[in-house]
């Protein structure tokens, strides 16, 4: 995790986009790419192996 709280809004407070990859503001409802509705909260931890 980030050092900062403003510091890890920056990064982690997105969504990312299922169908293209990607990065939408956290209030999007549509993708700006390829305008799917398809989003999810993009990961706050590493999905490590």
């Amino acid at each position: 995790m980030a050092r900062f709280p403003e510091a890890e809004a920056r990064l982690l407070e997105k969504k990312v986009c299922m169908k293209c990859g990607a990065i939408n503001s956290i209030r999007a409802t549509r993708c700006r790419r390829c305008r799917s509705k398809d989003l999810r909260v993009k990961a706050r931890e590493s999905r490590g192996t």
